[in-house]
């Protein structure tokens, strides 16, 4: 492994400032804007900079979250473009680094910190609910390679993913967390592989429904071990509610990872775009609450004594969750942890998205009855004298109903914290002895 790849230590004094000063030097020695997306992709992440949260051996610098965030947004500060974002830099990488071999690393980080592969979430099913063990999707052997059959649901970017981190039931006759396993998947296999696109009430397709037709992936491409998904699933889920409670991966470039959106070949320099003044991670919620004020002064509500009482209330929650990731760092510098601090952070951000959409709705009065679901819509509403503000407050609060359902429901976090945080007892089955094949299932 390259010295750039070493592992930064970041002490009490001077460890952040040194490791920005570092990035300053790289940055001045390596940003050129008259690269192609791909060329500059390769430089940040073969240098270690572009998931310096990785492990050195996986293309990281071994910094904690903080220092990772404050790297994507020193990197937008200088002007550059920031590493790729998407579900294979938030989950599929770290989740190889933890459970895959030196050669998977090799094989499925390098393309995701390079931004060559786009990778989607292969996890939930119409059949499975809240239930992610009880997976239906079946993986039976056929020589040095598994035939999957199934479907799965809620698959975020899965139009433009290369690869999936795909979870299916490979024993059916062990109880059901015992027979899964962790696949990472080719999603270019024509017909097997059946992407369709979901429509929200947003009017946007950010969702799919993958439907899996005698797919087939290599034995080699098992992370973890066979029969031992479920554990590396629930590696993946952690990681995933530690970056929602935090609110995202990074600062993420305007340009897409992987094959098929297209972006490697342009300019990167056509997508530079200004630093967002919330910095990277709590860039939307501060924004948010910038906009708020900004809309409540403007029609007068910022006098409504309960409003900003509410106002405060989300303030807090912020900071309350900022406090938490700051918490989470010092203990693990001292090498300890707080017991389910992802599943509270999970929490949070599905209270902060309820309060914003309240606030907004109060902010927006009658117009937020009139949401813009294209850009036609939204210039009849600007026509009309509907603030160009209102289409981030209705979207917003449209999509204010998914938080609490997506990364694990509120009611599944609530249950993880009250069995295994606080010791309250489980309530009565049999699913940890009976075989998932005999199980009832849903109709």
């Amino acid at each position: 492994m390259p010295d750039s790849h070493r592992s930064i230590v970041i002490g009490e004094a001077g460890g952040m400032s040194d490791l920005l000063d570092e990035l300053d030097a790289w940055l001045d020695a390596n940003w050129d804007p008259d690269l192609t997306v791909a060329e500059w992709w390769q430089r940040l992440g073969t240098s270690g900079w572009a998931a310096p949260a990785l492990p050195a051996n996986a293309y990281g610098k071994g910094v904690s979250r903080n220092e990772a965030i404050a790297v994507g947004s020193r990197i937008v500060a200088k002007g550059a473009v920031p590493a790729p974002g998407g579900l294979g830099m938030l989950l599929a990488a770290p989740t190889i680094a933890v459970h895959g071999s030196q050669e998977q690393i090799e094989r499925y980080v390098l393309p995701i910190v390079t931004g060559q592969h786009a990778w989607c979430q292969l996890f939930s099913e119409p059949g499975a609910g809240s239930d992610l063990a009880g997976l239906g999707t079946r993986a039976l052997k056929d020589g040095e390679e598994w035939v999957v059959n199934g479907q799965k649901v809620w698959t975020s970017g899965g139009h433009i993913a290369d690869m999936g981190m795909l979870i299916a039931r490979t024993d059916p006759d062990v109880p059901k967390h015992q027979g899964i396993t962790w696949f990472a998947m080719d999603m270019h296999q024509g017909g097997a592989v059946d992407v369709r696109p979901l429509r929200e009430m947003t009017g946007r397709a950010l969702f799919n429904e993958v439907f899996l037709s005698d797919a087939r992936v290599g034995d080699d491409a098992i992370i973890g071990g066979t029969n031992n998904g479920w554990a590396v699933a629930n590696t993946t889920l952690m990681f995933e509610r530690a970056g929602l409670g935090a609110g995202g991966h990074s600062a993420a470039a305007l340009a897409n990872a992987g094959s098929i959106a297209g972006d490697l070949p342009k300019r990167v320099g056509d997508f530079v775009r200004p630093a967002s003044p919330g910095g990277a991670g709590g860039a939307m919620a501060a924004g948010m609450e910038k906009l708020l004020i900004a809309m409540a002064k403007e029609n007068g509500m910022i006098s409504d004594a309960s409003f900003r009482q509410d106002l405060m209330k989300l303030h807090t929650l912020h900071e309350v969750g900022r406090m938490l990731t700051l918490r989470v760092k010092a203990e693990k510098a001292a090498g300890r942890d707080i017991p389910s601090a992802p599943n509270v952070g999970k929490l949070s951000m599905s209270e902060i998205m309820r309060q914003s959409r309240d606030l907004g709705m109060r902010v927006a009065g009658m117009n937020g009855t009139l949401h813009a679901y294209n850009v036609e819509a939204r210039a009849r509403n600007e026509a009309a004298g509907v603030p160009t503000t209102m289409p981030f407050v209705t979207e917003l609060a449209l999509f204010a109903q998914g938080p609490p359902i997506y990364g694990g429901t509120d009611q599944v976090q609530r249950n993880i914290l009250g069995e295994r945080v606080l010791g309250l007892p489980k309530e009565p089955n049999n699913d940890r002895t009976m075989s998932w094949a005999e199980l009832p299932k849903n109709g």
